[in-house]
């Protein structure tokens, strides 16, 4: 558990430091006896005590295997020279992860990469529940980032009735990886303070042929607006020409004239009309 160490003042040690060593030199200029120089052994164990603090950094002490306590206290300080010191940065850090390929829900093989922001909270947990906690940070965060994949699909093509997917979830998938990293981070004392899916595509090897299905997709979507728009003007059409009665058409006509305007409207490219100089029944 994370104790809190409030040190002594370095510049009042200090003070004292400097006083005693002068106090050392003159007593030996004045008695003239060297004896007095066994006082200067005090620097080298002194000294090693002094520690400096800068904002957002903290010093974990260790005496002899034991936790004594952290500074998180900015400032020039002084503690007990054979305290083992650890700095720890309290400042936020981000962690752009290089997208990694997995599978989806449905076995698609991704790519898919994060970016996560976090920091060191708990100094006792960074420094003693686990070995290394910015390599256990980037471990665990690709671990995060696999599970997540695992969950959802990547789009619903396959699964149409998915309402979350990876590639459109958006804050809903953001959030799920946000929790899944609070609970994997949290023995290492480490505070998430936001993580995003930065990049997500299919992998290469599928890539082209999801393409081409997404095209097809698509096509097809406008390719029933089409049919559906031209189907409302021939209709429009058959309704003026017999409301203002410019021409009778029996059902024969009427089949060809559908035709026609079907043809003319749903084609990729503009009619070619074939001129007809003869009568109206040729």
């Amino acid at each position: 558990m994370e104790k809190i160490f409030n040190p002594k003042s370095g510049y009042l040690i200090l003070t004292v430091f400097i006083l005693s060593l002068a106090s050392i030199i003159t007593t030996v200029i004045m008695t003239e006896n060297p004896l007095y120089l066994i006082g200067i052994v005090i620097i080298p164990l002194i000294a090693p005590g002094f520690i400096i603090v800068n904002p957002n950094e903290s010093s974990v002490l260790v005496l002899f295997g034991k936790y004594i306590g952290t500074i998180k206290e900015n400032g020039f300080f002084w503690v007990n020279p054979f305290y083992v010191k650890k700095r720890i940065s309290l400042r936020a850090r981000n962690f752009d992860s290089q997208p990694i390929k997995v599978n989806d829900k449905v076995g698609n093989p991704i790519m898919i990469g994060l970016v996560l922001v976090w920091k060191a909270e708990n100094t006792f947990k960074a420094s003693f529940d686990v070995d290394q906690y910015e390599h256990f940070v980037v471990v665990q965060s690709d671990a995060a980032l696999r599970k997540l994949a695992g969950m959802f699909p990547y789009d619903n093509f396959e699964i149409e009735e998915a309402t979350i997917t990876l590639r459109a979830g958006g804050e809903e998938v953001n959030h799920r990886l946000e929790t899944e990293l609070r609970e994997r981070l949290q023995i290492a004392g480490i505070n998430v303070i936001e993580a995003r899916i930065n990049y997500i595509a299919y992998a290469q090897e599928i890539a082209g042929a999801m393409l081409r299905r997404q095209q097809a997709t698509a096509v097809v979507a406008a390719r029933g607006k089409i049919v559906e728009g031209a189907v409302g003007m021939v209709q429009m059409a058959l309704e003026q020409l017999s409301e203002k009665q410019i021409v009778h058409l029996d059902e024969e006509k009427k089949a060809a004239m559908v035709s026609n305007l079907m043809v003319v409207l749903c084609s990729d490219e503009s009619a070619r009309p074939v001129v007809n100089t003869g009568t109206l029944h040729q």
